[in-house]
Protein backbone atom coordinates (compact mmCIF):
# COMPACT_ATOMS: atom_id res chain seq x y z
CA UNK A 1 0.00 0.00 0.00
CA UNK A 2 1.38 3.42 -0.90
CA UNK A 3 0.20 7.01 -0.96
CA UNK A 4 -0.27 6.95 -4.73
CA UNK A 5 -2.77 4.10 -4.46
CA UNK A 6 -4.61 5.81 -1.61
CA UNK A 7 -4.80 9.04 -3.57
CA UNK A 8 -6.34 7.15 -6.50
CA UNK A 9 -9.00 5.60 -4.24
CA UNK A 10 -9.90 9.02 -2.81
CA UNK A 11 -9.98 10.53 -6.31
CA UNK A 12 -12.38 7.84 -7.58
CA UNK A 13 -14.73 8.65 -4.71
CA UNK A 14 -14.43 12.43 -5.05
CA UNK A 15 -14.72 12.44 -8.86
CA UNK A 16 -17.41 9.79 -9.08
CA UNK A 17 -15.60 7.32 -11.30
CA UNK A 18 -12.34 5.98 -12.65
CA UNK A 19 -12.27 8.01 -15.86
CA UNK A 20 -12.85 11.38 -14.19
CA UNK A 21 -10.42 10.41 -11.38
CA UNK A 22 -7.71 9.64 -13.94
CA UNK A 23 -8.29 13.01 -15.60
CA UNK A 24 -8.09 14.81 -12.25
CA UNK A 25 -4.89 12.96 -11.32
CA UNK A 26 -3.37 13.47 -14.79
CA UNK A 27 -2.73 9.76 -15.34
CA UNK A 28 -3.96 7.24 -17.87
CA UNK A 29 -7.20 5.56 -16.80
CA UNK A 30 -5.80 2.00 -17.21
CA UNK A 31 -2.84 2.90 -14.97
CA UNK A 32 -5.14 4.21 -12.26
CA UNK A 33 -7.42 1.19 -12.47
CA UNK A 34 -4.46 -1.17 -12.33
CA UNK A 35 -3.09 0.57 -9.20
CA UNK A 36 -6.45 0.26 -7.45
CA UNK A 37 -6.69 -3.41 -8.45
CA UNK A 38 -3.21 -4.00 -7.03
CA UNK A 39 -4.29 -2.43 -3.73
CA UNK A 40 -7.42 -4.59 -3.65
CA UNK A 41 -5.31 -7.66 -4.29
CA UNK A 42 -2.94 -6.70 -1.46
CA UNK A 43 -5.84 -6.17 0.96
CA UNK A 44 -7.74 -9.22 -0.24
CA UNK A 45 -11.02 -7.33 -0.74
CA UNK A 46 -12.79 -5.25 -3.37
CA UNK A 47 -12.96 -1.58 -2.55
CA UNK A 48 -15.54 -0.64 -5.23
CA UNK A 49 -18.70 -2.08 -6.70
CA UNK A 50 -18.11 -1.57 -10.41
CA UNK A 51 -21.28 -1.26 -12.53
CA UNK A 52 -21.63 -0.23 -16.14
CA UNK A 53 -22.34 3.41 -15.36
CA UNK A 54 -21.54 3.78 -11.67
CA UNK A 55 -18.89 3.04 -9.05
CA UNK A 56 -19.72 2.80 -5.36
CA UNK A 57 -17.69 1.89 -2.32
CA UNK A 58 -17.95 -1.51 -0.74
CA UNK A 59 -18.02 -1.82 3.05
CA UNK A 60 -14.25 -2.37 2.95
CA UNK A 61 -13.86 0.70 0.76
CA UNK A 62 -15.85 2.81 3.21
CA UNK A 63 -13.64 1.56 6.04
CA UNK A 64 -10.52 2.54 4.10
CA UNK A 65 -11.68 5.97 2.92
CA UNK A 66 -11.30 7.82 6.25
CA UNK A 67 -7.82 6.50 7.05
CA UNK A 68 -6.80 7.09 3.43
CA UNK A 69 -7.78 10.75 3.62
CA UNK A 70 -5.95 11.10 6.95
CA UNK A 71 -2.81 9.46 5.54
CA UNK A 72 -2.82 11.89 2.62
CA UNK A 73 -3.31 14.84 4.97
CA UNK A 74 -0.45 13.61 7.18
CA UNK A 75 1.81 13.18 4.17
CA UNK A 76 1.00 16.72 3.03
CA UNK A 77 1.77 18.04 6.51
CA UNK A 78 5.04 16.14 6.55
CA UNK A 79 6.05 17.59 3.19
CA UNK A 80 5.14 21.07 4.37
CA UNK A 81 7.17 20.61 7.57
CA UNK A 82 10.23 19.48 5.63
CA UNK A 83 9.81 22.34 3.16
CA UNK A 84 9.64 24.78 6.06
CA UNK A 85 12.89 23.44 7.49
CA UNK A 86 14.58 23.57 4.10
CA UNK A 87 13.34 27.12 3.68
CA UNK A 88 14.54 28.02 7.21
CA UNK A 89 10.98 28.80 8.24
CA UNK A 90 11.02 26.21 11.03
CA UNK A 91 13.35 23.84 12.82
CA UNK A 92 16.23 24.11 15.26
CA UNK A 93 20.01 24.26 15.41
CA UNK A 94 21.98 22.43 18.11
CA UNK A 95 25.25 24.10 19.10
CA UNK A 96 27.87 23.24 21.68
CA UNK A 97 30.27 25.95 22.78
CA UNK A 98 33.20 26.19 25.17
CA UNK A 99 32.29 28.41 28.12
CA UNK A 100 35.01 30.93 27.32
CA UNK A 101 33.63 31.33 23.79
CA UNK A 102 30.02 31.84 24.87
CA UNK A 103 30.39 35.62 25.13
CA UNK A 104 32.70 36.01 22.14
CA UNK A 105 32.23 35.02 19.39
CA UNK A 106 29.07 32.99 20.03
CA UNK A 107 26.67 35.73 21.14
CA UNK A 108 27.32 37.89 18.07
CA UNK A 109 27.02 34.92 15.71
CA UNK A 110 23.78 33.67 17.24
CA UNK A 111 22.36 37.19 17.27
CA UNK A 112 23.07 37.64 13.56
CA UNK A 113 21.71 34.17 12.80
CA UNK A 114 18.47 34.77 14.70
CA UNK A 115 17.95 38.13 13.02
CA UNK A 116 18.35 36.48 9.64
CA UNK A 117 16.30 33.38 10.50
CA UNK A 118 13.89 34.23 13.34
CA UNK A 119 11.86 31.03 12.93
CA UNK A 120 14.83 28.79 13.85
CA UNK A 121 15.29 27.83 17.50
CA UNK A 122 18.92 27.72 18.65
CA UNK A 123 19.81 25.28 21.44
CA UNK A 124 23.22 25.86 23.07
CA UNK A 125 24.95 23.34 25.33
CA UNK A 126 28.04 23.98 27.48
CA UNK A 127 30.45 21.03 27.40
CA UNK A 128 32.76 20.03 30.24
CA UNK A 129 35.86 20.63 28.10
CA UNK A 130 37.09 20.82 24.50
CA UNK A 131 37.07 17.04 24.10
CA UNK A 132 33.45 16.88 25.23
CA UNK A 133 32.51 19.59 22.73
CA UNK A 134 34.00 17.61 19.86
CA UNK A 135 32.46 14.42 21.25
CA UNK A 136 28.98 15.92 21.04
CA UNK A 137 29.54 16.66 17.37
CA UNK A 138 30.81 13.14 16.74
CA UNK A 139 27.84 11.46 18.39
CA UNK A 140 25.32 13.79 16.74
CA UNK A 141 24.12 15.47 19.94
CA UNK A 142 25.18 18.81 18.47
CA UNK A 143 25.61 19.62 14.82
CA UNK A 144 28.14 22.41 15.31
CA UNK A 145 30.71 23.16 17.99
CA UNK A 146 32.64 26.34 18.71
CA UNK A 147 35.91 25.03 20.05
CA UNK A 148 39.65 25.36 20.22
CA UNK A 149 41.55 24.15 17.15
CA UNK A 150 43.06 21.95 15.93
CA UNK A 151 40.94 18.87 16.49
CA UNK A 152 41.89 15.40 15.31
CA UNK A 153 39.76 13.14 13.16
CA UNK A 154 39.12 12.49 9.48
CA UNK A 155 35.41 12.42 10.31
CA UNK A 156 35.45 16.11 11.26
CA UNK A 157 35.63 19.34 9.30
CA UNK A 158 36.94 22.56 10.86
CA UNK A 159 36.77 26.23 9.91
CA UNK A 160 39.06 28.83 11.48
CA UNK A 161 37.31 31.87 12.93
CA UNK A 162 40.10 33.78 14.66
CA UNK A 163 43.17 33.61 16.85
CA UNK A 164 42.26 34.66 20.35
CA UNK A 165 44.74 36.33 22.70
CA UNK A 166 44.81 35.33 26.36
CA UNK A 167 45.71 38.19 28.68
CA UNK A 168 46.33 38.72 32.39
CA UNK A 169 43.60 40.29 34.49
CA UNK A 170 44.88 41.52 37.84
CA UNK A 171 43.93 43.80 40.76
CA UNK A 172 45.93 47.01 40.57
CA UNK A 173 46.21 47.27 44.35
CA UNK A 174 47.31 43.65 44.53
CA UNK A 175 50.15 44.14 42.04
CA UNK A 176 50.66 47.80 41.06
CA UNK A 177 54.02 47.43 39.26
CA UNK A 178 53.70 44.20 37.33
CA UNK A 179 53.83 45.44 33.79
CA UNK A 180 56.26 47.13 31.51
CA UNK A 181 54.84 48.73 28.38
CA UNK A 182 51.54 47.01 29.08
CA UNK A 183 53.01 43.50 29.21
CA UNK A 184 53.61 41.11 32.07
CA UNK A 185 56.51 38.62 31.85
CA UNK A 186 55.37 35.05 32.24
CA UNK A 187 57.99 34.53 34.98
CA UNK A 188 56.33 37.31 36.97
CA UNK A 189 52.92 35.77 36.33
CA UNK A 190 54.13 32.38 37.57
CA UNK A 191 55.08 33.90 40.91
CA UNK A 192 51.56 35.23 41.53
CA UNK A 193 48.52 33.41 42.93
CA UNK A 194 46.27 32.49 40.03
CA UNK A 195 42.52 32.08 39.67
CA UNK A 196 41.94 29.40 37.05
CA UNK A 197 39.52 26.86 35.66
CA UNK A 198 40.19 23.14 36.34
CA UNK A 199 42.82 20.99 34.66
CA UNK A 200 41.83 19.90 31.17
CA UNK A 201 39.78 22.95 30.32
CA UNK A 202 40.80 24.94 27.25
CA UNK A 203 42.20 28.10 28.87
CA UNK A 204 43.83 26.13 31.70
CA UNK A 205 45.58 23.92 29.17
CA UNK A 206 46.82 26.98 27.29
CA UNK A 207 48.11 28.47 30.53
CA UNK A 208 49.83 25.28 31.69
CA UNK A 209 51.43 24.77 28.26
CA UNK A 210 52.78 28.34 28.29
CA UNK A 211 54.28 27.87 31.75
CA UNK A 212 55.75 24.48 30.80
CA UNK A 213 57.35 25.96 27.66
CA UNK A 214 59.08 28.54 29.90
CA UNK A 215 60.12 25.90 32.45
CA UNK A 216 57.73 27.31 35.03
CA UNK A 217 54.84 26.05 37.12
CA UNK A 218 51.57 27.82 37.82
CA UNK A 219 50.67 28.73 41.39
CA UNK A 220 46.89 28.15 41.29
CA UNK A 221 45.37 29.68 44.41
CA UNK A 222 41.72 29.35 43.37
CA UNK A 223 40.45 26.65 41.01
CA UNK A 224 36.81 26.93 39.99
CA UNK A 225 34.35 25.27 37.64
CA UNK A 226 32.36 28.50 37.56
CA UNK A 227 34.07 30.34 34.71
CA UNK A 228 31.73 33.28 35.09
CA UNK A 229 33.10 33.86 38.61
CA UNK A 230 36.76 34.15 37.59
CA UNK A 231 36.58 37.83 36.68
CA UNK A 232 34.68 38.80 39.87
CA UNK A 233 37.16 36.77 41.94
CA UNK A 234 40.00 38.84 40.49
CA UNK A 235 38.06 42.04 41.18
CA UNK A 236 37.59 40.82 44.76
CA UNK A 237 41.35 40.39 45.13
CA UNK A 238 41.53 36.58 45.10
CA UNK A 239 44.36 36.51 42.57
CA UNK A 240 45.34 36.99 38.94
CA UNK A 241 43.59 35.30 36.01
CA UNK A 242 44.53 34.56 32.42
CA UNK A 243 41.47 34.93 30.19
CA UNK A 244 40.53 35.56 26.57
CA UNK A 245 40.85 39.30 25.99
CA UNK A 246 37.11 39.80 25.41
CA UNK A 247 36.25 38.25 28.78
CA UNK A 248 39.01 40.10 30.55
CA UNK A 249 37.85 43.42 29.11
CA UNK A 250 34.39 42.88 30.57
CA UNK A 251 35.84 42.56 34.06
CA UNK A 252 38.49 45.18 33.31
CA UNK A 253 35.77 47.78 32.84
CA UNK A 254 35.40 47.75 36.64
CA UNK A 255 37.57 49.86 38.91
CA UNK A 256 40.81 48.65 40.50
CA UNK A 257 41.62 45.96 37.94
CA UNK A 258 43.88 46.10 34.92
CA UNK A 259 44.66 44.04 31.81
CA UNK A 260 48.08 43.23 30.40
CA UNK A 261 49.34 41.07 27.57
CA UNK A 262 51.58 38.20 28.62
CA UNK A 263 55.18 38.04 27.39
CA UNK A 264 55.74 35.80 25.52
CA UNK A 265 52.20 35.92 24.20
CA UNK A 266 49.58 33.24 24.81
CA UNK A 267 46.97 32.65 22.14
CA UNK A 268 44.72 29.94 20.73
CA UNK A 269 43.00 29.18 17.45
CA UNK A 270 39.26 28.92 17.67
CA UNK A 271 36.79 27.84 15.07
CA UNK A 272 33.76 25.84 14.06
CA UNK A 273 33.73 22.04 14.06
CA UNK A 274 31.17 19.79 12.39
CA UNK A 275 31.06 16.32 10.97
CA UNK A 276 32.43 15.78 7.47
CA UNK A 277 28.92 15.15 6.18
CA UNK A 278 26.05 17.17 4.68
CA UNK A 279 24.73 19.82 7.05
CA UNK A 280 21.15 20.71 7.83
CA UNK A 281 19.90 23.92 6.15
CA UNK A 282 20.07 25.70 9.53
CA UNK A 283 23.68 24.65 10.16
CA UNK A 284 24.70 25.61 6.63
CA UNK A 285 23.11 29.02 7.17
CA UNK A 286 24.99 29.43 10.45
CA UNK A 287 28.30 28.76 8.68
CA UNK A 288 27.39 31.40 6.12
CA UNK A 289 26.61 33.88 8.91
CA UNK A 290 30.01 33.04 10.44
CA UNK A 291 31.70 33.82 7.13
CA UNK A 292 32.93 30.27 6.51
CA UNK A 293 29.95 28.83 4.63
CA UNK A 294 28.70 28.96 1.11
CA UNK A 295 26.53 31.83 -0.06
CA UNK A 296 24.12 31.36 -2.97
CA UNK A 297 25.98 31.34 -6.26
CA UNK A 298 29.40 30.99 -4.69
CA UNK A 299 31.88 28.15 -4.86
CA UNK A 300 31.97 25.67 -1.97
CA UNK A 301 34.37 26.59 0.85
CA UNK A 302 37.59 24.69 1.31
CA UNK A 303 37.23 23.30 4.86
CA UNK A 304 40.00 21.55 6.69
CA UNK A 305 39.65 17.86 7.42
CA UNK A 306 41.76 16.55 10.25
Amino acid sequence: MDLRQLSYVVAVVDEGGFTRAAEAMHVAQPSLSQAVRALESELGVELFHRAARSVTLTAAGEALLGPARQALRDASSARSAVAAVIGLEAGHLDLTCLPTLAVHPLTALVGRFRRAHPQITVRIVEPADADAAVGRVRDGSSEIALAELPVVGADLTTHDLERQELVALYPVAFAPHLTKAGRIPIATLAALPLVASPLGTSTRRQLDDAFAAAGLHADVAVETDHRESIGPLVVAGAGVAVLPRQLAEQAGAMEDVAIASVSPGISRRIGIVHRAAPLSPAAAAFLTIAGVGRTPGSSPPAPRRR
